[in-house]
């Protein structure tokens, strides 16, 4: 594809945590794509639309293949995320603009059977910074369980008119999950799952 200069998948396998052996391990894949910016060297663009319509779908097609080949199927992927770094002479809201659209989104949504909004970071940095990609249960934001973070980085990207652009996946929760679900939360609490804090 000669969009992606490379991808880059990390891939992490849990066996066991706490010195515990896990009754399923956990598999978190990263799919990354190293691109040019599109709107590095052009000043203040004030329309970032057409790029993000012809250049979402690529990208969020590439990678969405990248995981299934991994992971086997759509319905192995339990939690899911995304995340975007622009390299240093972009704007953060380059690295929102290519993930923060349905037309990246739905595909891999849609490839997943998911109903959840995936979970993000998008920062700025240079080549080998921290790629920060945090997950959550496709179908329920309020499962802890599947609250996971991927960490890595890539040598040699960003540079400084590049970005990357992630997405992740899971096939099961943390190994030994034990701290609940904010629902028990807020029925302990008294209150609704619209308005966890009961703000007035």
């Amino acid at each position: 594809m000669r969009l992606i200069r490379k991808s880059v998948l990390h891939i992490e396998n849990v066996f066991s945590d706490g010195g515990k052996v896990a009754s399923k391990s956990l598999k978190m894949v990263a799919a990354a794509a190293v691109i040019r910016n599109p709107w590095a060297g052009r000043g203040y663009v004030d329309d970032l639309s057409p790029e993000i319509r012809a250049l979402g779908p690529q990208l969020s097609q590439h990678l969405t293949g990248l995981i299934l080949g991994e992971v086997g199927s759509g319905d192995a992927v339990e939690a899911f995320g995304k995340s975007a770094v622009v390299g240093l002479d972009g704007e953060l809201e380059h690295a929102s603009a290519l993930i923060h659209t349905l037309h990246f989104g739905n595909i891999y949504r849609n490839a997943v059977r998911a109903k959840s909004y995936l979970a993000f970071t998008n920062t700025r940095g240079p080549a080998n910074a921290p790629i920060v990609l945090p997950m959550m249960d496709k179908n329920d934001e309020g499962r802890r369980s599947h609250y996971l973070t991927v960490q890595f980085a890539i040598a040699d990207a960003p540079a400084a008119d590049e970005l990357v652009v992630v997405l992740g996946a899971a096939t099961a929760g943390r190994p030994h999950h034990r701290i609940g679900d904010r629902y028990q939360d807020l029925k302990e609490l008294g209150h609704d799952v619209s308005n966890p804090a009961a703000v007035k």
